[in-house]
């Protein structure tokens, strides 16, 4: 049985557990992803499905999120530009918690997750060349780690641990179910 979280609590062992961020960027290209918790009394993950139709990760489970433009002064800004452009969240809407440690994708970016807290009643306006679907999976159910099996796949003759996740008609996996076993591990469940 999944234990029930409150946004209280979930607010208060992020802010508490939160780590030490880097001061020089790291090296490379650089992205972010939004992790939106909405606002319920039991909170929501909002994620994504990605349009069958993309070049790159077609048809996977993510965050809203992407490279980082010249003009974004930083990756939150980053983050948020790109969950407004995908998904429809306006950044006003917004409450920034704070953010999780860079993770690098198999593309070789420097993706920063940024963890945001979303009002349940905003309305979602999908850009469908980008995202195929948005759905919304408990926080509690979704930061259960016995729920993430690892899988090694070897890349360049380099051992790679990849994560994964099913919820419903999901398949959670990769850089997604990554960061969200990060988040799990920092609020500590």
């Amino acid at each position: 049985m999944t234990p029930s979280l409150t946004l209280d609590a979930f607010r208060s062992r992020f802010l508490l557990h939160q780590p030490l961020q880097h001061t020089q960027p790291l090296a490379g290209r650089h992205a972010a992803v939004l992790v939106p918790i909405i606002a319920r009394d039991e909170p929501g993950l909002l994620l994504t499905q990605r349009s069958h139709a993309l070049r790159k990760h077609a048809g996977q489970v993510a965050f809203p999120g992407g490279m980082q433009d010249a003009s974004d002064q930083s990756l939150i800004i980053t983050a948020l530009r790109e969950a407004h452009e995908e998904v429809g969240i306006d950044p006003q809407h917004v409450e920034i918690l704070g953010r999780l440690p860079a993770v690098t994708s198999s593309t070789g970016f420097q993706v920063t997750p940024v963890v945001g807290i979303i009002p349940p009643t905003l309305p979602l306006r999908l850009n469908f060349d980008e995202v195929q679907s948005a759905f919304e999976m408990p926080l509690a159910e979704a930061l259960q780690l016995s729920r993430y099996a690892s899988l090694e796949i070897h890349r360049a003759g380099i051992r790679h641990p990849v994560w994964l996740s099913l919820y419903e008609k999901y398949l959670v996996w990769g850089m997604t179910a990554g960061i969200i076993r990060a988040l799990s591990q920092q609020i500590a469940l």
